[in-house]
């Protein structure tokens, strides 16, 4: 609600209130006329004259009392201020509707650097309290020529972010960065942690999804052994960029262009990756059995290097033109791709078994940079009985899950099964074809990834 509907409705509420006050005076007016007529030459008629025009007057002075400070702030409150009326709700001055007891207020992530002296932070922290900002949360991150301070805001929704940035550098901040930031930032750092730490307990598919989680925007690459980076002596820190030693093998790298990294972010990730070395390779055991429309039983599971035999079996079993569709061409060295899908490194994996144990049907959910791929393989015995829909919504869950924001599947511009799969999750798609390679990017949110499907 805008402030000019704001003041539209306060105008009017006056106005029924100015005639409700009229109406009151007019009618002790005529009260006092009428007592005048009655006792006008009666004993006590000086007093009852008197009390009549005292009523009068105290009428009047009220409403005019009223008028003049209806569209005044309270004592204390800055010039310009709206005050809602009884019985009304008040609004911010941003467009769309704001509600509860943050109403008119954001929420910033901020990141600034100070000198290591007595006071840099309180000169900092009084800047943005001269800007009604409240700071909800603070970490402090040493360094060797100064302190990296980072604070979660709620400043008002009309304050904006280069104000809040330009407030910390005058009061003598640094290379100070600022985004918006949501509920999810209110968790405290240590709980963060906790809860992070304890999903990569459970999975060791989570590691990646951990650190980019820890860290926001940032982008987890893997590089396996015996490529180039793929093996490193330690671990290593340069501004932007860590890598990490992998304990499946290899590199982790963690890359974060717009901000570097400090120490301690350093030692987080090093925390979680040797927590995830101490555990060893780890998958969860949970199975769906679920009953296909002509009355067979599958089990759905996740899969891991420990399913490479059945995955080639799999793929033996498969024609030139489904591999041909799930790989886009031929497939030269079936057990390199295999050894790279069924990492927990590269992403997440789930495999569809039949009552006698075989498998029928792979799907890969892969973690690309800061993108994220869906793919799948079914049998063709298998095919046109709605595994690969119930595998694919999986998939989508499991990405909301990790907070992507969306997937994409490649695959042949003839492969009309794909497609039509695809199309009945019911989410927002984008084609892109070229050279006969479709690209089928879907868009995702929690609420689209639950809906019903068509």
């Amino acid at each position: 609600m805008t402030s000019a509907t704001t003041n539209c409705r306060r105008h009017r509420h006056h106005w029924r209130r100015d005639v409700l006050e009229l109406a009151a005076l007019l009618v002790a007016v005529a009260t006092a006329e009428l007592i005048a007529d009655l006792v006008g030459h009666g004993p006590h008629s000086p007093v009852l004259l008197c009390s009549s025009a005292a009523l009068i007057a105290t009428a009047g002075f009220h409403t005019w009392w009223a008028r003049r400070h209806s569209h005044s702030p309270p004592s204390g409150a800055p010039a310009g201020t709206e005050v809602a009326e009884p019985g009304e709700s008040s609004a911010a001055t941003t467009s769309g509707p704001v509600t509860g007891p943050d109403a008119g207020t954001a929420l910033w992530r901020m990141r600034t650097t100070v000198r290591d002296a007595p006071g840099s932070l309180a000169a900092v922290t009084t800047a943005l309290a001269a800007r009604n900002v409240d700071i909800l949360t603070l970490q402090t991150h040493p360094l060797t020529n100064g302190t990296v301070d980072e604070f979660l805001l709620r400043a008002p929704a009309d304050l904006p972010a280069g104000e809040l940035a330009r407030a910390a550098d005058a009061a003598g901040g640094r290379d100070t960065w600022i985004e918006r930031a949501d509920a999810h930032d209110l968790v405290d750092t240590p709980t963060r942690m906790l809860t992070l730490a304890t999903r990569t307990a459970m999975d060791a598919a989570e590691l990646p999804l951990a650190l980019r989680q820890l860290f926001g925007r940032c982008t987890i690459g893997s590089t396996p052994p015996g490529r180039p980076g793929g093996e490193i002596a330690e671990d290593t820190l340069e501004e932007t960029v860590m890598r990490l030693r992998d304990p499946a093998g290899g590199t982790i790298t963690v890359e974060r262009p717009y901000l570097p990294f400090t120490p301690t972010e350093f030692a987080r990730a090093r925390a979680l990756v040797e927590l995830d070395d101490r555990l060893g390779v780890r998958v969860p055991e949970h199975r769906d059995v679920l009953t296909l429309p002509e009355g067979n039983e599958i089990t759905v599971r996740r899969a891991g290097p420990e399913d490479l035999a059945a995955a080639r079996a799999l793929h033996e079993r498969c024609s030139p033109a489904t591999l041909a569709h799930r790989y886009h061409g031929p497939v030269a060295d079936v057990d390199r791709y295999l050894n790279h899908l069924l990492s927990p490194r590269f992403g997440q994996t789930l495999a569809v078994q039949t009552v006698s144990g075989r498998v029928v049907a792979l799907a890969h959910l892969l973690w690309d940079g800061d993108e994220t791929e869906v793919a799948l393989l079914v049998e063709d015995a298998w095919q046109r009985r709605g595994i690969g829909l119930e595998l694919l919504r999986r998939l989508v869950a499991q990405a909301v899950e990790a907070e992507c924001e969306s997937v994409y599947a490649v695959t042949r511009a003839t492969n009309t099964g794909m497609i039509a799969t695809m199309r009945r999750l019911g989410l927002p798609l984008d084609y892109q074809v070229e050279n006969g390679t479709l690209v089928i990017t879907a868009t995702l949110s929690p609420a689209e990834a639950n809906a019903p499907l068509r």
